[in-house]
């Protein structure tokens, strides 16, 4: 055994005219570095690559019989990892514990060995056959670190010649080498794991966050609806969720799909009447580079994102006859091309859909495609008004201000008399109408208790006599005249935009339409579909 450089006189040069073979020797070492590099950057599978660094080693430096073991971090052992040798043996299961053998001395104490000769060192073992006895021997420790994780061991193919102390400088850097790509694969394998852990965790949070058991609504209308939905989200049925503005259509169509067999993939939202029909379309199809001006690169649509998942549409209703053709098209082929694009994309997607509108009557009326309503309207789920399920106001009500709560960092209450004046109005703006009155008493409330007088609503929405309000309305609330509202205030619900302007157009329709920029036929389809009672002189 040698663990110093010796000078030979062979390392001397020859005659002018001839290589030094030190020389030479280190241009040969310096390509099959490079090749080495090469091997190690062209992935980040570890395991992968261990054989072909070997190969490289035989092929380009000389040096074979390359033998790598990995260090076991429980039993302290270095088991034999990768052997390439095209010769003989290329697989083996020995095992090396520390002061067994050369490689055992290294798992002692970590350090570079060098045998002139391997028949000359008596704790030679050559317990994987595989050495040649009359040849040298290099094996070098594998460090991450500052850690031993391997052994790498090589035997040149010719006796030594004086150059084993180069040869030996070589193989530390490609065991060094070996370490950097370890340490940086065992790296990118915990920040998978990581990552992996926190999508399973997400995952496991978003299902419970949108389980049907934790939806709120007890009334039996509402657990049939429950019940439908849990049904349906087994399977790839399109489902058209019907109800009014602010009853949770949204999420119905999350519980849906994450408890779906497609929660894995994308849940994918649009809502239909929030861009106009020249954006919808590359919304939701895409778009290739140049299609029209400010395209100026490709990209996928809604289609293509959610493929493998769900595609929620909302408002549905609200989308074009010609844009419905070409949504016809999609959900009975399941093809489409992108804007600007001849290429057709194939895409398997779940359709949820959502409307507050009479899709029957706009059928009838024909600015609904009557095929198509029937290819949405193949499970359809009826979302009841919070008006018709009262019984839930009080579950829905503390589960809100558990919410308004977490927000503010406070607890909130909310009094026996503010509770029945809750009950008492008509919420035509439902769910979403509550929780805006709710956070609104809040904002109020300086205790956190939610008292009756903090409960406000302004006086065109309060309940019809139908119902009688149990508690007077506190003075000073009273809203300006229908003439006086601006119809363009963002505040107003699409009812009172409807009623501030049936109001101003002495409740003529067609003047009504003409001041809010619709048709006649558009507005008497939102006077019944948003139940206007109207008013004749």
């Amino acid at each position: 055994m040698h663990d110093h450089h010796t000078h030979h006189a062979a390392d001397e040069c020859p005659p002018p005219g001839g290589y030094c073979r030190t020389h030479e020797l280190n241009i040969l070492l310096l390509s099959a570095l490079y090749a080495v590099s090469r091997v190690l950057s062209r992935s980040l599978a570890f395991n992968e690559t261990l054989r072909d660094l070997l190969r490289v080693l035989h092929d380009e430096a000389g040096l074979s019989r390359g033998l790598i073991g990995v260090v076991d971090a429980e039993s302290g052992k270095l088991a034999i990892h990768t052997i390439y040798n095209p010769d003989g043996p290329t697989a083996d299961n020995a095992q090396y514990g520390p002061g067994e053998g050369i490689i055992g001395l290294i798992l002692e104490k970590p350090r570079t060995f060098k045998l002139e000769r391997v028949a000359d060192e008596p704790r030679f073992l050559n317990r994987v056959g595989l050495y040649e006895p009359e040849l040298p021997f290099i094996a070098v420790p594998i460090k991450v670190g500052g850690n031993l994780q391997g052994v790498l061991a090589v035997q040149p193919e010719a006796p030594e010649d004086g150059l084993l102390e180069e040869r030996a400088q070589f193989v530390e850097m490609v065991a060094n080498l070996i370490g950097q790509s370890l340490k940086l694969s065992l790296e990118v394998q915990q920040e998978k794991s990581t990552l992996l852990e926190e999508r399973d965790l997400l995952r496991r949070t978003v299902r419970h966050q949108h389980g049907f058991d934790s939806m709120v609504g007890r009334s039996a209308v509402m657990r049939r609806v429950f019940e439908q939905a849990r049904m349906v989200a087994k399977w790839n049925t399109t489902v058209l969720i019907r109800g009014e503005t602010g009853t949770g259509k949204e999420l119905i169509a999350n519980a849906i799909h994450y408890n779906s067999p497609r929660a894995r993939n994308m849940l994918v939202k649009l809502n239909c009447a929030a861009l106009p029909e020249n954006l919808l379309e590359s919304e939701l199809f895409g778009h290739e580079r140049g299609a029209f001006t400010g395209a100026v690169e490709a990209r996928k649509g809604r289609f293509e994102q959610a493929n493998g998942g769900t595609l929620f549409l909302d408002e549905i209703g609200e989308v074009s006859a010609a844009f419905q053709a070409k949504l016809l098209r999609i959900l009975q082929e399941g093809e489409f091309e992108r804007v600007g694009g001849s290429k057709t994309i194939k895409v398997d997607v779940r359709i949820i859909a959502a409307t507050h509108r009479d899709l029957e009557t706009a059928v009838e009326m024909g600015d609904f495609r009557e095929d198509l309503f029937y290819r949405l309207n193949v499970m359809p789920l009826f979302l009841p008004p919070l008006r018709e399920r009262i019984e839930d106001i009080p579950e829905i009500a503390r589960h809100l201000l558990t919410k308004i709560g977490n927000d503010q960092k406070r607890k909130l209450t909310l009094s026996d008399m503010a509770q029945r004046r809750l009950a008492s109005h008509d919420w035509p703006g439902n769910v979403r109408e509550l929780e805006n009155c709710l956070e609104r008493a809040a904002v109020l409330s300086e205790d956190g208790l939610i008292d009756v007088d903090l409960i406000r609503f302004p006086s065109s929405r309060e309940r019809s006599s139908a119902r009688p309000l149990k508690t007077a309305v506190p003075s000073g609330e009273m809203p300006p005249p229908a003439s006086e509202v601006d119809i363009n205030d963002p505040s107003l619900s699409e009812r009172e935009r409807v009623i501030a302007a049936l109001e101003q157009a002495g409740w003529v329709q067609a003047k009504a339409a003409r001041i809010l920029g619709m048709t006649p036929r558009q507005i008497a389809y939102r006077i019944q579909t948003l139940n206007i009672e109207v008013k004749q002189f």
